[in-house]
């Protein structure tokens, strides 16, 4: 059973920086991809970036390129999602998503796997 817990989340404010991790377990995610997606109130679901657990390949979306920055650790089998420069409009719920066998893709529904997500508030 795959599992993804969130944490890191909290209140900031804009221009500030947050490391957002996502605890893997329940599986060898070697073979994996893994996605950051994010839900504002009243807002569909957005991809934000990605990441191929095997060779490290990834994607951004255009709102988050050079400010934010994807990585895993093998070691404790963590994915992290750093976030500098913040802006208000980063507001949202961050999710953890997990694809097996896949390569980084923006689509959400391309990812079986889900954490429960962590609340990022960026004040103004």
């Amino acid at each position: 059973q795959v599992h993804l817990v969130e944490s890191g989340g909290g209140l900031v404010q804009a221009g500030g920086s947050l490391r957002l991790s996502c605890a893997t377990s329940g599986s060898t995610f070697s073979n994996y991809a893994m996605g950051w997606f994010r839900q504002a109130p009243g807002k569909e679901r957005e991809f934000v970036a990605a990441i191929r657990w095997s060779g490290g390949a990834t994607s951004y979306a255009d709102s988050v390129k050079g400010r934010f920055t994807i990585s895993r650790d093998f070691a404790t089998n963590t994915v992290y999602l750093q976030m500098n420069s913040l802006k208000p409009e980063d507001t949202a719920v961050y999710y953890c998503a997990a694809r097996p066998g896949g390569y980084a893709s923006s689509v959400a529904t391309l990812y079986p796997y889900w954490g429960q997500g962590t609340q990022v508030t960026v004040s103004s």
